[in-house]
């Protein structure tokens, strides 16, 4: 590390810690929800685009062009760090080089990147032209992806060596697919177009589209839980939408709302892949929005590649996954012997974090967790700002500025405080106005779009399908999807609670409850465990009967798993949650063939 960047990240961290002991002090304040609502107006203009004020305001200014936009690690190479000017140049160049290939305003465009510097590039540039950026994982098999082009009709694919491989596979099934360009492609047989050449052949300057703020910029398609994957068109000014709940997640990202005159020192990173709206819309973005640098590691998540990257790129903000922070409490108890941190703010989402992990994070790295509820149809509403209102362990927290949040029955009626029902998002918020988080649609699916609301086109509750009970002080607390919540021996299971009280074992490193089929009581409560590294292989009765007795004396009696099966893994979706409905088809399915081969025995 050259001196001055040793002398400058030094500073940095005596500043940081002034901050942190500063918000230290600001803890005592009292709770400031009701007053950000009350007073808080959304401003969304007509003319509105992403890309614009990502990144193009910045490189057009002479005091920030030369910043840091993004810092780009990968395993054994040196870190590098590119600009905002040179994000610019290299977005113009590529869309300079998309409308050569034909592609016109609101055309997809699938990006099939990990987190590099050019995923950065290839959505500036698809934004900016007025297209629509298609975010596919690197994950994807060849089923998955081939679904996904040709449902939403892209007619060009960027990618690298790691996913060329998987987007040639599948090109002769997708015939509206007409261009690939390729970063680093070594290949042999595979016709896709080099990154390299095909920006250098192109001029630097390129005139950014004047989108309508209602304007499709980007399509997601959701997890597909049930049923094929939908595809949610998502608006630029979905990106005003979400800032109020980045800013409070984050405790308002480097500016102080006690010193106006206070300098930004944040740094954010997070695995969250940019491919799904927890790295797109949660991370990249409304880091670029602020002019900040982030952190874009182009390898796999490890507890101790987690360490290492917010110590060695002084990171001060960030978003991890409950499944992240849960393998990192399990692996590094005590970080701080080990690690220095200049943490300011950390989120998670996703999964309920739960008391343990929430513990550590406060102890361990110095941060209070702001939890934060959102789906990619309706992201960003709910959650805690502990720099503002108090922060309470396991709650989902309560509604961010600007939305009108809500927790309703089957009929649309908001559920007594204590009573379970559908976490709801209203169009209009408190004030009457137009909300501008809500998704488009889904694409070429209207019935699904109407089926996800409750109510008249203007005034209605946009439902998440996630169940959550309300407490007195209006904080939320996630019981599980609508579909992970059951019924056992006629008592209500959310599973969410006694996976967070597995968790708290030192055995345990994950779990996931999901109903087991029984003919007495309709239902058992079932446990997925996977044992944390210092006791793989311990698995077996004794340890079965420590971990039951374990929840019976935290939890309610009906609550404790009934029966344990020790995995080594649990089914995740790529965007880190655990996928609880296939190991709940996996017992029906057992359930049924065990009925079965009862049959043939009596037979």
């Amino acid at each position: 590390m050259p001196s001055s960047q040793r002398s400058d990240t030094g500073q940095r961290g005596k500043t940081v810690a002034m901050r942190r002991s500063a918000i230290a002090g600001k803890r005592s304040i009292t709770d400031s929800h009701e007053a950000l609502h009350s007073g808080f107006r959304w401003h969304v203009p007509q003319r509105f685009n992403m890309a614009e004020v990502c990144v193009r305001r910045w490189a057009e200014n002479a005091a920030t062009a030369s910043q840091t936009a993004v810092i780009a690690c990968a395993p054994d190479e040196p870190d590098r760090h590119h600009s905002y000017a040179e994000l610019q140049n290299q977005a113009n160049r590529l869309s300079n080089a998309l409308t050569a290939l034909g592609v016109k305003r609101g055309d997809r465009v699938a990006i099939v990147l990990p987190q590099r510097f050019e995923t950065a590039v290839a959505y500036m540039a698809v934004l900016q032209m007025g297209a629509v950026g298609m975010p596919l994982s690197q994950l994807f098999g060849p089923e998955a992806l081939a679904y996904r082009l040709r449902d939403s009709e892209a007619v060009v694919a960027i990618c690298d060596a790691s996913t060329l491989g998987g987007l040639h596979s599948v090109s002769d099934d997708c015939p509206l697919l007409h261009s690939v360009i390729s970063i680093d492609a070594t290949m042999q047989g595979a016709s896709a177009l080099d990154w390299a050449a095909v920006l250098a052949q192109e001029p630097d300057a390129f005139p950014l589209v004047q989108t309508h703020c209602d304007e499709a910029a980007v399509l997601i398609y959701t997890s597909g839980t049930t049923g094929n994957p939908k595809g949610a068109l998502i608006p630029h000014r979905a990106l005003i939408g979400n800032l109020t709940g980045f800013i409070c997640s984050q405790n308002w990202f480097g500016f102080d709302p006690f010193d106006a005159s206070s300098p930004s020192l944040a740094v954010f990173w997070s695995p969250a892949d940019w491919a799904w709206t927890g790295g797109l819309m949660d991370a990249l973005l409304p880091t670029l929005y602020f002019g900040r640098p982030i952190v874009g590691y182009n390898g796999r998540f490890s507890p101790q590649i987690a360490f290492e990257l917010l110590q060695r790129h002084a990171v001060t903000h960030s978003f991890l996954f409950p499944t992240a922070l849960k393998a990192m409490m399990k692996a590094c108890p005590e970080p701080k012997k080990q690690y220095r941190f200049e943490l300011l703010a950390l989120m998670s989402a996703g999964e309920a974090v739960g008391d343990a992990v929430f513990d550590y994070c406060l102890h361990q790295l110095g941060v209070t967790v702001n939890e934060m509820f959102g789906q990619t149809e309706i992201n960003y509403i709910v959650g805690n700002c502990s720099r503002l209102y108090p922060a309470k362990p396991g709650s989902m927290g309560k509604a961010y500025p600007g939305h009108r949040v809500a927790v309703i029955d089957e009929a649309g009626n908001e559920s007594p405080v204590g009573v379970p029902g559908d976490v709801a998002v209203h169009r209009l918020d408190r004030h009457g106005q137009p909300d501008p988080i809500f998704f488009l649609g889904y694409w070429k699916n209207e019935a699904a779009t109407r089926a996800k609301f409750t109510g008249d086109a203007t005034s209605s509750w946009c439902r998440t399908g996630d169940i959550a009970v309300r407490d007195a002080d209006g904080y939320l607390w996630y019981q599980g999807r609508a579909d992970d919540v059951f019924k056992a021996a006629g008592y209500r299971i959310g599973p969410g609670e006694i996976e967070n009280c597995l968790v708290k074992h030192p055995a345990v490193a994950n779990a996931a409850v999901v109903p087991k089929p029984d003919a007495e009581r309709g239902a058992v409560v079932k446990a997925y465990v996977v044992l944390s590294p210092d006791h793989v292989g311990q698995g077996n009765e004794k340890l079965v009967k420590a971990l039951q007795a374990h929840v019976k004396g935290k939890l309610a009696p009906y609550e404790y798993p009934k029966e344990i099966e020790f995995v080594d893994a649990l089914p995740m979706t790529t965007t880190g949650k655990v996928q609880r409905r296939v190991l709940r088809l996996q017992e029906e399915e057992r359930a049924r063939a065990a009925a079965g081969a009862c049959a043939v025995s009596q037979a």
